[in-house]
């Protein structure tokens, strides 16, 4: 009789976990939780999620030089980040961006874990929207930086023999990891590297004319000459085996 029960019991339990997993299915059909997408889906998305959310995850100076439309603000990196994340409507889909894909993705895993039911993950951020000429929206009290030209650039790197440019920003946790690598080759090579730091903030219009899609991103010129190039971190002994 017992064993009769605990066969019923199990029976019912099945039935009941396959009827939820069904109803979740069915509630999350055609949706994505923490989705990476391109820069063509995601204006795709801008159009077919007119409710969307669009999150900015950036600096407030980030976000007045240049931000899609209709997005809101809310930095990563502030100690209200995630308080004021929480106050979003879960049930909206999300689309969330940043300058290259490495703090939108952060948001989108916080957002996962956070319960949100639609979250996508703009990888290519504002460098790859800049860089397509998509419509950009700027406060009008911001005037808009432009920085060193391509022209200048290449006259600034032929100034020696052997130069390292490092493109980066201050919020770019990779940029501060790979910092120290670039600072203790500098040193190895008594003089014999010239390593120039350019801030991609304050570089726009170079960033867009080179087509950098990432930071940090690193370019090796021996007599003026474009002789390797790496985007992302770089460990010591791969830039040191460039220098030879």
């Amino acid at each position: 009789m017992i064993s009769s029960m605990k066969k019923i019991i199990l029976s019912v339990t099945l039935v009941l976990s396959f009827l939820v997993a069904a109803c979740q299915q069915s509630t999350n059909k055609g949706k994505s939780v923490n989705e990476k997408v391109s820069i063509e889906q995601f204006e795709k998305l801008l159009i077919e999620k007119s409710n969307a959310i669009i999150l900015d995850v950036r600096t407030p100076e980030e976000f007045a030089a240049g931000h899609v439309k209709s997005a809101v603000n809310l930095n990563i990196h502030d100690a209200t980040f995630k308080n004021e994340l929480a106050k979003l409507d879960k049930s909206k889909p999300v689309l969330v961006y940043c300058k290259s894909g490495s703090r939108s993705a952060a948001a989108a895993s916080q957002m996962e874990a956070m319960g949100f039911n639609e979250v996508y993950n703009f990888g290519g951020g504002m460098l790859a929207w800049s860089n397509a000429e998509k419509p950009i929206v700027r406060e009008n009290a911001t005037p808009q930086k432009k920085g060193i030209n391509e022209e200048a650039y290449l006259k600034l790197v032929a100034e020696k023999p052997l130069v390292l440019v490092d493109f980066h920003a201050v919020w770019c946790g990779p940029c501060k990891k790979l910092a120290p690598i670039l600072e203790s080759i500098v040193a190895k090579q008594e003089g014999k590297l010239t390593l120039i730091k350019l801030d991609s903030d304050e570089n726009p219009d170079l960033m867009k004319a080179k087509q950098i899609q990432g930071i940090p991103y690193l370019e090796l010129y021996k007599d003026g000459k474009l002789i390797w190039k790496n985007m992302g971190v770089a460990d010591e002994s791969t830039i040191m085996s460039q220098l030879k």
